[in-house]
């Protein structure tokens, strides 16, 4: 149980833990998560500005570790105002054999259910509890706001180490302006809603569709100042696609920051800079390897 934003290593070991409880049992390894965070209900003005992930991108990854439901509860006013004891105790309606939570997590009304209260009920109620540590990088406890801000402050190296992948962001494929045919590089507009997002700029990136298709790409991230651009946008041309997929969803992993966003003197000149970002991404992601 959890909120498990990101999936960091964090989230992973917790996890990790119910999958092996499940494999002991022979049981089904479950994540039961919130939508949408808790804090945007209980304390909106606390709550952060972005998220590393929406709830089906979370549901994708979680699905490769191992797990076998996904459960996300609509998180509203009737529910913070659950308590502890109630919520476990609905939880139990269930053949419950393990819970496996972060041993500093805390639920239920004013944040008072906390593992000294889910061990008194595991007792009382015949389950198994799993409190699993904090993981630790460079000293510190892995947590989402930590990676936030190193996406934030364009370390994604640092980030890469804190979720045990490289950050990527997942949304629908919108139609915008159709600029990019115009100058020979079409591109797919991403609606990234309120994800966290790295600083502006082009990107050597690597994409996959909603059916498994893999591609390389060049990405601009920002407001595209040649052409008076007034939102912040993420474009990105696929090497070697050229179809319609318009509503598809595409996950884009950010690589390598390239260069930051420029302005140019002329659309002639942005095509010239645009020929020159791709090849310089090829030649980065050939240098990574396959896309993975």
């Amino acid at each position: 149980m959890g909120v498990f934003d990101g999936v960091h290593l964090g989230h992973q070991a917790v996890i990790s833990s119910a999958v092996r409880a499940a494999e002991r049992e022979g049981g089904l390894a479950g994540l039961l998560t919130f939508d949408p965070h808790p804090i945007r209900v209980i304390a909106p003005g606390k709550a952060p500005a972005s998220l590393l992930e929406t709830l089906d991108h979370k549901a994708r990854v979680v699905g490769g570790l191992g797990v076998n439901l996904f459960i996300p509860l609509h998180f509203d006013a009737a529910l913070a105002a659950m308590e502890a004891t109630e919520f476990v105790a609905r939880l139990s309606a269930a053949p419950l054999c393990t819970i496996a939570v972060g041993e500093d997590w805390r639920f239920g009304h004013r944040r008072t259910g906390d593992v000294n209260l889910l061990r008194n009920e595991a007792q009382a109620r015949g389950f198994q509890l799993q409190a699993v540590p904090p993981v630790m990088f460079e000293g510190d406890r892995i947590s989402s706001t930590r990676i936030r801000q190193a996406i934030r402050d364009g370390n994604l190296d640092e980030a890469a180490s804190m979720l045990g992948r490289r950050y990527s962001v997942s949304g629908p494929v919108v139609k915008g302006g159709q600029l990019g045919r115009q100058l020979g590089f079409p591109t797919a507009n991403i609606a990234t809603g309120n994800l966290q997002l790295p600083p502006d700029g082009v990107w050597a990136v690597r994409v996959i569709g909603t059916a498994g298709h893999r591609w390389d790409g060049v990405a601009n991230l920002g407001m595209r100042p040649t052409v008076g651009g007034i939102q912040r946008l993420l474009e990105v041309h696929l090497f070697g696609f050229s179809g319609d997929i318009y509503g598809e969803n595409l996950e884009v992993g950010f690589h390598k920051h390239l260069r930051p966003e420029m302005k140019f003197p002329s659309l002639e000149a942005l095509k010239a800079r645009i020929s020159i970002d791709a090849q310089v991404a090829r030649e980065c992601l050939l240098d990574i390897g396959e896309c993975s």
